[in-house]
């Protein structure tokens, strides 16, 4: 059984991934290419203050994929894979739920864990390390930056879960409304004290010591040495469009992946619960039986 609901899980993640794809491309792309663009910009700019400096500019590497690849081919294998592999855990949290959080039907649950799913992987660890397009985060905080979101999203899973249990275990003395406020409060006190615990991107000490303290990695304005503006800062518009159709791709990943897994899971499992839930034929007597 555990193997045919992974089997669903792949197939509905595969999906959603395809579809989050799609639209990335259509919403998000134009975002990434504007931030590029910035960067190509910002670079020239650089590079003239250094020659004007003395200073000889470094050469920039060849791109070993085009943009076109990247825009298509990268982002399309990335998204579907990365929905595959989401599909495959979705569908082990499952089956862990399937029988131990009340009586939900499949397709209920599915959404349930879908939720579950998008908030403990993906939107918790974004609301304290949003994702940033292309010229935003220095080359030397790469490192930092991937272990501190880590740690996020496995406190945010770790504390989802243990809020789970924690419910299922206050909803006999309080109530299952209660319970679950109660346990959600509880996720929402542990998950604030790490967030409040793990420094901000911009607080790193190789930006400290190179930009000072700055709540972010965002670029600021450029300038030349008597302190005049030679290039704008990264534009808002562009960062909050960026971050705002990568929650909303994530949404519809998640929402599909529960949407199509769902009806699935409920086929397979209907047939087992009916076998159950009838009674046993009853045989009839022997002809002159007493």
């Amino acid at each position: 059984m555990e193997k045919k609901l992974i089997l669903r899980g792949v197939i509905a993640g595969a999906v959603a991934g395809l579809l989050a794809f799609v639209f990335a491309r259509i919403f998000a792309e134009p975002q990434i290419a504007s931030a590029i663009n910035y960067e190509s910009g910002r670079d020239a700019a650089q590079e003239t203050l250094d020659k004007a400096a003395g200073l000889t500019p470094q050469a920039a590497g060849p791109d070993i994929f085009s943009r076109t690849i990247q825009a298509n081919v990268g982002i399309g294998v990335g998204m579907v894979f990365f929905g595959i592999a989401m599909g495959a855990l979705f569908a082990v949290a499952y089956a862990v739920c399937l029988g131990r959080v009340g009586n939900l039907r499949a397709r209920n649950l599915a959404l349930v864990v879908a939720l579950g799913g998008f908030l403990g992987i993906y939107f918790v660890p974004f609301v304290k390390y949003p994702a940033n397009p292309p010229s935003i985060g220095h080359p030397e905080t790469i490192k930092d930056r991937g272990n501190l979101y880590l740690a996020m999203v496995v406190c945010s899973v770790v504390f989802l879960v243990a809020a789970t249990w924690l419910g299922k275990r206050l909803q006999p003395r309080f109530g299952n409304w209660n319970a679950t406020l109660l346990a959600g409060a509880g996720y929402i006190i542990a998950i604030g004290i790490v967030m409040a615990l793990l420094p901000a991107l911009g607080e790193l000490s190789a930006n400290v010591q190179e930009f000072g303290h700055h709540a972010t990695e965002t670029p600021l304005p450029l300038t030349n040495p008597k302190g005049a503006i030679v290039y704008p800062g990264f534009p808002a518009d562009v960062l909050f469009s960026f971050r705002f159709y990568s929650v909303a791709t994530q949404v519809l990943l998640w929402a599909t992946l529960g949407l199509v897994f769902g009806p699935m899971a409920e086929r397979l499992l209907s047939p087992a619960k009916q076998a159950s839930a009838d009674p046993a034929p009853v045989q009839p007597e022997p002809v002159g039986a007493a």
